[in-house]
């Protein structure tokens, strides 16, 4: 007994028999570090890929969605492996993702990040609004707190000219109603409350038969008249709304700064060069009118 305990010592302290067992313990270690990578980057993953090819700034549903199983060394970096990730988001401006193709968290954004997505609120419908841009600053906007669904007044100051000079600061628009607050890019300035932005524009829906006069109001803002933009202070009790109210006056008033064009006339017979008529459009207004 003493003699195998002997003989195994002297195995077991022989340099050439620590080195092969060390030598040996280091393959099996490798061996299984290796077995263990391989089996990591070849196990399959479930992965979500369009059901079919989505369009840019196209909102993702469910039914959007199928499932692929891929090698988890063949999956493409951040590829979203959730589908309540993707659920409910949109695709990018300029994102198209084909048939089959992964989703990534660059290429959604959420409904707030859509560049003008408030052209969806004005209703062309029943109220035959049209989309209408006020350029504003964060002075302009009282230090960035006009917010969407607030409504505002519009004011206009000049001088008139038939009543030697003399100051005139009164309302032409009462009661418009904020659609949404965008920075120049059209993203929504109040995306987040994390991410706040700079406000370029005022968006509106102004009905149709006021779109002119308020776009000649606009480019003669700065020269002969500035119209300014006064909050109505306050709250607006959700669900309440306002009708809009016009100054006539001042609506006459813009209307004399400006020329008419006559239309030209459409030609019915070319070889004998007549001409119809012009014939005058009249575009009935449907906001309420106040002197």
């Amino acid at each position: 007994m003493n003699n195998l305990a002997i003989s195994l010592k002297k195995f077991f302290t022989n340099k050439n028999t620590v080195t092969i067992i060390g030598v040996v313990a280091v393959l099996a270690i490798l061996y299984f570090l290796y077995s263990k990578q391989i089996a990591k980057e070849t196990r399959k993953e479930n992965v979500p890929v369009a059901e079919h090819t989505i369009s840019p700034l196209t909102y993702i549903e469910s039914g959007d969605i199928t499932h692929v199983e891929v090698a988890h060394a063949a999956k493409p970096e951040g590829v979203i492996l959730v589908d309540s990730q993707i659920i409910g988001k949109y695709t990018g401006e300029n994102v198209t993702i084909p048939k089959g193709g992964m989703f990534t968290k660059e290429q959604l954004v959420t409904e707030d990040e859509l560049p003008g997505p408030w052209l969806t609120l004005v209703d062309t419908k029943t109220k035959g609004e049209m989309p209408y841009y006020f350029s504003v600053n964060v002075t302009t906007t009282f230090g960035n707190s006009i917010q969407p669904d607030e409504y505002v007044d519009m004011y206009i100051k000049t001088y008139d000219e038939k009543e030697e000079g003399k100051l005139i600061y009164t309302k032409l628009y009462e009661n418009l109603k904020v659609l949404a607050v965008t920075e120049s890019s059209g993203k929504n300035v109040f995306r987040s409350t994390n991410d706040i932005g700079t406000p370029s524009f005022l968006n509106f829906g102004i009905p149709v038969s006021e779109q002119e006069i308020i776009k000649k109001a606009e480019l003669l803002n700065g020269t002969d008249i500035d119209l300014i933009i006064i909050p109505q202070g306050g709250k607006n009790r959700r669900g309440q709304e306002k009708e809009l109210r016009v100054n006539t006056y001042m609506r006459n008033y813009i209307a004399e700064k400006t020329v008419e064009v006559e239309r030209p006339t459409e030609s019915t017979d070319e070889n004998n060069n007549t001409s119809n008529s012009n014939t005058n459009n009249n575009v009935t207004s449907n906001v309420t009118n106040q002197n």
